[in-house]
């Protein structure tokens, strides 16, 4: 009897530990504090590991280009700035500034393909989620079209090509999300600077 009531003491207690672990939050490898500080958030951005599921063309060497975010768009002000029509205009740097830039990085890249009109000076994190106009560490060439088939601006942009107006479609898709409050800033800017084709594949494509 004594043993019955001891075997059933132990069930209980094992039951009570399995509800106690079901009810904790599953621990994250990449916390994402909305209050982050720009300073940390480009520390952190840094400093991350990346595994990108894409072809290597399509992102930036994560050493020179982690993505850099400024430090004027927080999570508290959201609503008075990026998903104010408008605000990116008033960050936007000119042509001439980011048609320099990307000259010299191609250059120093020593890309195959140094045609300037065959890549659009990107905002790793755009303007739209955040990312700093003028910081390098947030610029660079990115192809219209593919190695195999360079495109320019004009295009066409066939649906199986993926290039610049994919990412596009990740950062528009990125910016509702963050406006409607569906992901914080700070997390749709991890996204993007991670593994914006990630995000393609697994949300923007379902």
């Amino acid at each position: 009897m004594r043993g019955s009531r001891l075997g059933r003491l132990r069930l209980l207690a094992a039951v009570t530990f399995v509800l106690i672990l079901g009810a904790l939050p599953a621990p994250s490898a990449e916390a994402q504090p909305a209050n982050e500080t720009a300073d940390a958030m480009n520390a952190r951005l840094a400093g991350a590991t990346v595994h990108r599921v894409g072809p290597s063309y399509l992102y930036p060497k994560h050493a020179t280009t982690p993505g850099f975010v400024a430090s004027n768009v927080t999570q508290a002000n959201i609503q008075q700035t990026i998903c104010t029509s408008g605000f990116t205009d008033t960050v936007r740097p000119p042509s001439s500034f980011t048609g320099r830039l990307k000259r010299q990085q191609l250059a120093a890249a020593r890309a195959t393909d140094r045609t300037p009109a065959h890549y659009e000076e990107d905002h790793h994190i755009p303007l739209e989620l955040g990312g700093h106009p003028r910081d390098p560490r947030n610029l660079w060439p990115e192809r219209w079209g593919t190695p195999s088939q360079p495109l320019t601006h004009l295009g066409p942009f066939p649906a199986h090509l993926v290039g610049a107006k994919t990412k596009d479609r990740v950062e528009n898709a990125l910016h509702k999300a963050v406006c409607d409050g569906t992901l914080t800033l700070r997390e749709a800017q991890f996204i993007i600077a991670t593994d914006w084709f990630r995000y393609y594949r697994e949300t923007v494509l379902k």
